[in-house]
């Protein structure tokens, strides 16, 4: 079994008590928008990372991080990339690669807006985790811990940070 820390959309922007919350997470997953590279820093020096850039990232973050990352986790075949949408209204591009080989598990970020949800048609978990940065319009910081045992999703906790600070 691993434990999982998931976050996205830090915009430069990292929380202290993100520490506290995935002190005890064997690894913490990003999926993309990291912002300035202290960020990645932080986090690498903290529990093993794995991350994806998103659209506002630097060339810095692009040369050390994929578009996409997919890979096995216990069991599990997940997929993580920044912009993809949802079950329903997946982007283009993520549709196409669903059609042929869809994942156990789809995250992305993008949109700031938590969603945990079955996608039926594809036959797997979506998650977005929201938004733990300081910019954009979601008003409540979000993270995301679960757990993968075996190839299965367990002990999924959304954790509020508090309101979004001013830019």
């Amino acid at each position: 079994m691993i434990r999982i820390g998931l976050m996205s959309d830090t915009h430069s922007h990292l929380e202290e008590k993100v520490f506290d919350y995935f002190d005890e997470c064997d690894e913490i997953w990003h999926a993309g928008d990291i912002g300035d590279f202290e960020v990645v820093d932080r986090l690498e020096k903290f529990k093993p990372f794995r991350a994806v850039y998103g659209n506002i990232d630097d060339h810095i973050v692009r040369r050390h991080f994929p578009e996409d990352l997919r890979f096995d986790c216990e069991g599990m075949d997940v997929w993580m990339t920044h912009i993809g949408g949802y079950p329903g209204r997946y982007k283009k591009r993520i549709r196409e690669i669903m059609a042929i080989n869809s994942p156990d598990l789809f995250i992305c970020g993008h949109s700031h807006i938590l969603k945990i949800m079955p996608d039926k048609k594809h036959n797997l978990i979506h998650i977005n985790p929201g938004a733990c940065g300081n910019h954009g319009f979601h008003q409540v910081k979000t993270l995301v811990r679960f757990s993968i045992d075996q190839g299965k999703l367990r002990d999924v906790e959304v954790i509020e940070l508090g309101k979004r600070g001013k830019i």
